[in-house]
């Protein structure tokens, strides 16, 4: 069920890490053009993801015992705002550190914990998630993707898709199908780890509208894995799923997408002198305010050892329609003055969110499924 979300701050200790991400940024991307740093979530750099575990900036919420840091959600909450407000490339250590590392602590066996959890605060193995399949849209109960036992593990055959940078990657936390068949639904559904250079898994790029490959297909022919690839209890996958995703959806990445656009578009207002968008700056940033506030609560919720579903839903179907609306108001804003010079380095960041800004509503959950989770949690359906 829904419950209102209450007004937090972020404690001073967390706030102190701000410094120690700005010089790092600083150093490593100094002089980076904006249409660069808006591709942060895209932006792949295996080495500035280890210099992040070098400097205790990966595996914040995770224990000493596996190489984190045991600073708890607010911290990781200053260091993902800094690194997206900044534009730094978080592509590479992004899913590993905010759900898989999560994930295989919290259901993974301690042979996993132990294997898995501390690379990942180095930086070191990267992950991508298997939820997508073709025809299944964001209805993840409906997957095909089978997991069937044998004397040496299991072997796995399917297809997901939209699996951000498997090509990259080394491993995959897929949700499959154990036992079953389609028509169970969420009964039968297992989480299980795939190593993707195992033998049987291809995997295909998907170019999307800006030029980038960071999508792909993969595709599994009868892949072979051993017994404890399995996370969790066999047929508890829905119930991962759903812990996983409240990970991904009550961040402030739901709302900092378009931010290198925003700061690019107003230090154009104020080279230009102009005053007559003080008042639409103004909203945009109060609204920004707003989801920021929003987010830190949901932040201290998850602190609290709570898991917000809902209230993480209600983040994210309002930040991505913050962050979709920012190239549309911004490039109103340049094409109502014709007349006035616009650096070639704003066009092309411009242009470069207005392509990628439709996805900003499919990853992580359509709005029409969050909605539909607002909806339960609010007694309405």
């Amino acid at each position: 069920m829904f419950d209102t979300l209450t007004l937090a701050h972020l404690p001073q200790a967390d706030e102190d890490l701000r410094p120690i991400v700005r010089d790092l940024v600083a150093r490593c991307f100094a002089g980076i053009p904006a249409d660069r740093r808006a591709r942060s979530w895209q932006g792949f750099d295996p080495g500035f993801s280890r210099a992040l575990g070098a400097a205790g900036l990966l595996g914040l919420t995770l224990p000493k015992a596996y190489g984190g840091h045991e600073r708890g959600p607010f911290a990781r909450f200053v260091v993902v705002e800094e690194l997206l407000s900044a534009g730094a490339p978080v592509a590479a250590h992004w899913i590993a550190d905010r759900q898989s590392a999560p994930l295989i602590l919290r259901y993974g066996t301690e042979a996993q914990r132990q294997f898995y959890i501390p690379r990942i605060c180095r930086g070191e193995l990267l992950f991508c998630i298997g939820m997508s399949e073709p025809g299944s849209g964001s209805d993840l109960a409906s997957v095909r993707t089978r997991a069937d036992r044998t004397d040496a593990g299991w072997v796995v055959n399917g297809q997901k898709i939209w699996t951000t940078n498997s090509l990259h990657s080394d491993y995959m936390i897929a949700l499959v199908r154990t036992s079953g068949t389609v028509a169970d639904r969420q009964a039968g559904l297992s989480q299980i780890i795939i190593d993707l250079k195992a033998p049987g898994v291809t995997i295909r790029p998907i170019v999307d509208l800006t030029g980038d490959a960071h999508f792909a297909e993969v595709f599994f022919d009868n892949v072979a894995l051993p017994a404890d690839a399995l996370i969790g209890g066999e047929g508890e996958g829905w119930k991962q799923v759903a812990a996983e995703l409240a990970f991904e959806r009550s961040g402030p990445e739901r709302i900092y997408s378009s931010v290198v656009l925003l700061d690019a578009w107003v230090g154009h207002l104020q080279a230009a002198r102009r005053r007559d968008c003080a008042a639409l700056v103004g909203r945009l940033t109060a609204e920004l305010a707003t989801l920021r506030a929003m987010s830190i609560a949901c932040t201290a919720r998850l602190a609290a050892g709570e898991s917000p579903v809902v209230e993480a839903s209600i983040v994210k179907d309002r930040g991505t329609g913050f962050e979709q609306e920012l190239p549309s108001v911004i490039g109103d804003d340049l094409a109502a003055h014709p007349d006035q010079p616009v650096s070639a380095e704003l066009y092309r960041t411009l242009l470069y969110v207005t392509h990628i800004a439709p996805s900003f509503s499919l990853r992580g959950g359509t709005r029409e499924i969050l909605r539909g989770i607002i909806a339960r949690g609010m007694g309405l359906r």
